[in-house]
């Protein structure tokens, strides 16, 4: 399999799309055909020389995916606490050290966030008592977008997505402002990836917080969605698909404008109908 590497001007020559050989069977007549498929790696994020984490995702914008990482998971709050990201040499490649400001109750708050990460059946009412712990407030009650340019979103979206054109394997999320124009995009094989990505990048380009901006996320709008968005102090998310219950009940309290199925001249609106004009 041969790996295409696509050169970005912000990290290091990326390794995105592969390039692999396939059978394809079509009314009955095989033919051998070469395919592109979505690069999926792992990247490990360190503190310092500790590893902290491993995620799965598509290399590319690999400082942004840690920044963003690190402010929803609550490591960081702002960009002063981040003294700088860089590369750990290595053959693959695949390795970002994060170097803060201070490790003051770093390993608690480590053990906090990844232990509730990883825990498997935990109810929704100390999942959101978390987030409240953390100190996330309402996003901006006065950010409003018209139903018209909310429609439009999706295939601004989808026009965009330069990897996902080639593989059809990856996950989008974009940043719109009011009128509908894209700030950023970013894919990733994770839809969580791309999220934090957008995120990252606000973050070291002096963008944070993205308070008079909507996010569009390709796939659904599940909790973990919510949560980086109000981080981010986004005040509307939209998706293609549905939302959880629990993504629904978290932008319910925090007063988030949740919008899915949105597609088409239709959309659903489950949560924060004022920022919606007309």
């Amino acid at each position: 399999m041969e790996i295409v590497p696509k050169p970005e001007s912000a990290d290091r020559p990326q390794r995105n799309i592969a390039l692999t050989t396939v059978e394809q069977w079509q009314e009955g007549a095989v033919s051998h055909l070469q395919d592109y498929l979505a690069v999926e790696e792992p990247l490990e994020i360190r503190l310092g020389n500790m590893p902290m984490s491993v995620t799965m995702r598509t290399p590319g914008h690999d400082r942004e995916l840690a920044a963003g990482f690190l402010l929803t998971e609550g490591i960081i709050a702002d960009k002063d606490e981040l003294k700088g990201l860089e590369p750990v040499n290595s053959r693959a490649g695949n390795t970002i050290r994060a170097n803060l400001a201070t490790t003051h109750s770093i390993s608690a708050q480590m053990q906090r966030n990844f232990l509730a990460a990883s825990s498997c059946g935990i109810c929704g009412k100390t999942t959101i008592d978390s987030i409240r712990v953390r100190g996330i407030k309402a996003p901006n009650r006065e950010f409003k977008i018209s139903p018209e340019v909310l429609c439009d979103l999706p295939e601004k979206l989808r026009q965009q997505q330069a990897v996902f054109g080639r593989t059809g394997g990856l996950h989008a999320a974009a940043a719109f402002d009011s009128s509908g124009e894209v700030l950023v995009i970013r894919e990733d094989i994770g839809r969580h990836n791309a999220v934090d990505k957008v995120i990252g990048w606000a973050l070291l380009n002096d963008h944070f917080p993205l308070s008079n901006i909507a996010l569009m996320v390709s796939g659904r709008g599940g909790f973990e969605i919510v949560q980086k968005a109000l981080v981010a102090e986004i005040p509307l998310l939209a998706s293609v698909s549905a939302p959880s219950s629990l993504a629904v009940q978290l932008a319910r309290e925090f007063s988030m404008t949740l919008v899915g199925f949105l597609r088409g001249q239709r959309f659903v609106i489950y949560s924060g109908k004022d920022r919606i004009k007309g």
